[in-house]
């Protein structure tokens, strides 16, 4: 089974998309096939065929492949492209003054009026042959699309376009015939002002549709261009597609990181931020992990290339995004089901309209005008971008916060959590294990207390060892493991013990510190009693650290209604002692981990919408079975696979913005489908010509300018998105 994701041209509304993507997934060899209207791609499951076989099956549809999406490119409007539209749309403010200068009572041109009926029509057909050439794409997409059964947005603005231009040419050939009465049946303008208005809409929306895309288009340019390779004590500088794999590159201060890799030489502080979310500065040295894109503040470094172009980390970042603004959610796959059977359902009512007035006695006419105006008011571009201009722009509001969603099923979830499962270890903590607390009952300072310790528990591979770290090199001889006990050695011809309290059984020395040895127990530690020479002169108590703010991350959680649950494979001991740090009230501990997963299906059995977050192998159960699974960053690829999200820069507060923007997008997507239905609801009706009694009437000039308006209006409410971050501190 393979995956591609390709670039489409031609599409112009989601009757486009929609049509696209039901052609393909009917194709022999395509497993599944998924439009993204937003950013023009389809991304393609496919087996036993070529991609040029996927893309003959594009151009079959009436569409073409621009190859393989490889990133957001910056859309150029060219100079040209801006002169046009000025020039054209000076000559639409020209075409209407000599059209309808007559019946507003304002001062004529001479000739060009309709006392002078041959050289204003003459005129009115050669500017609007202008217009015909400029809209020919339209006009050829509309046919083209009509062809291939999939009937578009393109195809109402054709059926308008020919029919308004046809009825507008027989009455010029009754004018040259010297029947002037036919002047006033003239519609050259309306064609203009469809074709005009159509397109000046295209470049306004395209222009706010990019700017949905600017948080993947930034993540695609944090990868500096060139690079710099060491070759036998050389340097040269290539392009960042002349790096392979175990290549030696230099980062320099100000510089960018140019590939993932390890350090192999050198120190320097860099800035990993755009990953991360931390601005704070990290230490990489000899065998340090550094990602594309990041920058060094000081020092020099060289590093081995590991991961270059598609395996980078920033491009998996890339292909997760756009993978998620792809997926449909139940919401979207609605409103594309209704804008495929859209266009035929207008074109329906078009004509039946048509043919009813004139059967009732309506003029010619009057039933055409009617007919045109339904085809060009009735725009279906609203309807098809209302949910997928949100959903991009959510993904790119996540993906600032450090929060990478698998697919966009995770913003329809988000929305109804109400409860929030958390693993202990590495999830609420750090993970990594610190010293808590050291009693010092010895001569010595405490930090040579410590050292002591921490050089003897270096050759030492128990788990509490890595709390430790030697800031001194003593010598340590006679270094011996007691199995279950502790460890032991010398230093200085002294005999030192670290170990549990079973030890002071075996060398028979009292216990006098039971007060401090339980106030480490309530505290949820693991403890090292310290014997020099038979005496105790330490007790240390070593635990897994909180992970900084979390206490106020879970009263947020509490404050949003939503219930917070610690389920931990830890001892009760120790679980419920972190558990009252945090404020957490339910706790659930000595959990396998089939009973984690187990025990989130029974909340998601009892209707309860929950959140797991994980970060090892032991979470992956729970992960797949919760609502939303969530994996920080530093966790297994096990548990970042079964997630739903992966959360970049491990921040838990993040999780909250998830649920905050959820909602925001939501009620966003409800207004939009509610504007673009009841645009259309009410145009319709105006538009066929039945509140003429009442004074209201439209013409197929201001049915044009009313679609863009739709259109408009769907874009800019779903840009407002993109000012959710002001919202969080008042929601908060």
């Amino acid at each position: 089974m393979k995956k591609i994701v390709l670039k489409i041209g031609g599409m112009t509304c989601s009757a486009c998309s929609s049509g696209l993507e039901k052609y393909l997934n009917k194709q022999e060899g395509i497993t599944s096939a998924t439009v993204n209207l937003v950013l023009s791609i389809a991304t393609i499951t496919y087996e036993n065929i070529t991609v040029k076989d996927i893309e003959r099956f594009i151009k079959e549809a009436g569409f073409t492949s621009l190859g393989e999406f490889k990133g957001i490119e910056d859309k150029v409007t060219k100079k040209t492209d801006k002169i046009k539209l000025i020039i054209l749309g000076l000559l639409i403010i020209f075409i209407m003054y000599i059209s309808m200068g007559d019946m507003l009572n304002l001062p004529s041109i001479p000739y060009l009026n309709h006392n002078h009926p041959l050289i204003l029509s003459t005129t009115l057909l050669i500017i609007t042959l202008v217009y015909l050439i400029y809209g020919l794409d339209i006009i050829k997409s509309g046919i083209k699309n009509l062809l291939h059964k999939m009937p578009n947005m393109d195809t109402l603005v054709m059926f308008s376009v020919i029919f308004s231009f046809l009825y507008s040419l027989y009455s010029y050939i009754n004018i040259l015939k010297g029947n002037n009465a036919y002047i006033h049946n003239l519609y050259f303008e309306s064609t203009c002002m469809v074709i005009y208005f159509i397109k000046l809409g295209r470049v306004l929306e395209d222009s706010s549709k990019d700017k949905t895309k600017d948080a993947i288009r930034k993540l695609v340019q944090i990868t500096p261009t060139c690079a710099t390779i060491k070759k036998n004590d050389k340097e040269l500088e290539v392009t960042i597609d002349g790096v392979e794999v175990g290549d030696t590159l230099i980062c320099k201060a100000g510089e960018k990181i140019a590939v993932d890799g390890i350090v192999t030489k050198g120190k320097a502080y860099v800035n990993e931020s755009f990953i991360t979310g931390e601005s704070t500065p990290v230490l990489k040295e000899k065998g340090s992990n550094v990602i594309a894109g990041s920058i060094s503040y000081d020092g020099l470094i060289e590093y081995t290339a590991k991961k270059i172009g598609k395996d980078s980390t920033i491009s998996e970042i890339v292909k997760l995004v756009v993978e998620s603004t792809n997926t449909k959610t139940k919401i979207q796959r609605l409103a594309d089901k209704v804008s495929g059977i859209f266009v035929p359902v207008i074109l329906l009512i078009a004509f039946l309209a048509f043919i009813i007035q004139i059967l009732i006695g309506l003029p010619l006419e009057v039933s055409l005008i009617h007919m045109v105006t339904v085809l060009v008011v009735a725009c279906p571009c609203a309807l098809g971008l209302a949910v997928p201009l949100v959903v991009v722009v959510s993904n790119g509001l996540c993906a600032k916060k450090g929060l990478f969603l698998r697919n966009s099923e995770v913003l329809e979830k988000a929305k109804d959590i109400d409860t929030i499962v958390f693993d202990k270890t590495g999830t609420l903590t750090n993970g990594t294990l610190n010293i808590y607390k050291t009693y010092n009952y010895s001569n010595y300072k405490d930090n040579d207390l410590i050292n002591i310790v921490s050089n003897i528990e270096k050759s030492s591979s128990h788990p509490i060892s890595t709390a430790f770290k030697v800031r001194k090199k003593i010598e340590v001889t006679d270094f011996k493991t007691l199995n279950g006990k502790g460890i032991k050695a010398s230093i200085n011809n002294k005999v030192y013990y670290l170990g549990n309290n079973s030890l002071l059984k075996d060398l028979k020395i009292k216990d006098n510190h039971k007060e401090d040895y339980n106030n480490l127990i309530n505290n949820g530690c693991s403890i090292i009693y310290v014997i020099e020479e038979g005496i105790v002169i330490g007790l240390i108590g070593v635990k897994d650290i909180v992970r900084s703010n979390i206490k106020d991350v879970i009263t947020k959680f509490k404050d949003n209604n939503i219930e917070v649950i610690m389920l931990t494979g830890d001892n009760e001991v120790t679980a419920e002692s972190i558990a009252e740090e945090l404020g957490i009230t339910k706790v659930i501990s000595n959990v396998l981990p089939k009973k984690k997963a187990s025990v989130i299906k029974d909340l998601t059995n009892k209707g309860k919408k929950v959140i797991m977050v994980g970060d090892g192998i032991n979470d992956a159960p729970a992960l797949v079975n919760a609502t939303i699974g969530i994996s920080v960053n530093d966790g297994t690829d096990v548990a970042m696979d079964s997630a739903d999200v992966i959360l970049m820069n491990n921040d838990i507060s993040n999780i909250l913005d998830l649920i905050k923007i959820s909602k925001k997008a939501y009620l966003i997507i409800k207004e939009n489908l509610f504007w673009a239905f009841f645009y259309n609801l009410l145009m319709i009706p105006i538009a066929i010509g039945l509140l003429e009694n009442y004074g209201i009437s439209m013409n197929p000039m201001f049915a044009s300018v009313a679609m863009t308006i739709s259109s408009l209006t769907v874009v800019i409410n779903s840009l407002r998105l993109k000012k959710v971050s002001l919202y969080y501190n008042l929601l908060t």
